[in-house]
């Protein structure tokens, strides 16, 4: 099972290292919809929040804006082409970036109030693993943000593909799911402009 993992993992970081160049000019409209979603959150002022798979950075500078000066933006990514970009669109200055598989990330144990994830769960190896440890560095009542710039049909439409069922972002798979790694689906919207999923970190 750690073989196909791993194996998992080399293939997504192939996947996202040869197309980071050209991720953001391939959609050059998506930002006012992260700003949206990051508005959602809940965050405060001093927060702590980690963008989980943060590929380019576009949830970066509104998540810096949610949080403010005072708290702490990271920014977390599998590919190192990826956290290039970050650095290339001038985006490095409103988070701490670091190279990091997220099912084993080197943070201690509820140390985030949030995490905000685009585009993130479908590319998990192994889903459970990963929404675990989330849940092992967020605080209890912390909060959990499954975005993607456009809904679930929009997407399979893009892709050339039918919605099946067993879709991990289906909201009953997605609601059992989350129920299994430590959170609780609090909201769940699936439209042709927007995928939204906040759960809420259960106590431990």
């Amino acid at each position: 099972m750690a073989h196909d993992l791993a194996d998992d993992r080399e293939a997504v970081r192939a996947f996202f290292g040869e197309r980071a160049a050209r991720w953001d000019t391939r959609f050059p409209d998506d930002g006012p919809a992260y700003t949206a979603a990051v508005a959602e959150v809940g965050l405060r002022p001093g927060d702590t929040v980690l963008d989980a798979g943060c590929g380019t950075g576009r949830a970066l500078p509104a998540l810096r804006k949610a949080v403010g000066p005072e708290g702490t933006v990271l920014g977390a990514d599998l590919t190192p082409e990826m956290l290039a970009e970050v650095v290339r669109a001038g985006r490095d200055g409103t988070a701490l970036l670091f190279l990091a598989d997220v099912a084993r990330l080197p943070l201690p144990e509820a140390c985030l109030d949030a995490v905000f994830g685009a585009g993130l769960v479908s590319h998990l190896p192994g889903p459970e693993s990963g929404l675990r440890e989330l849940a092992r560095v967020v605080r209890p009542r912390g909060r959990l943000a499954l975005f993607h710039p456009v809904g679930r049909a929009a997407l399979a439409a893009r892709r050339g593909r039918q919605l099946t069922p067993d879709d991990i972002r289906a909201e009953p798979r997605l609601r059992t799911l989350l129920a299994a790694t430590g959170w609780r689906l609090v909201s769940f919207t699936d439209e042709d402009d927007r995928y939204l999923a906040l759960a809420e970190r259960q106590a431990r």
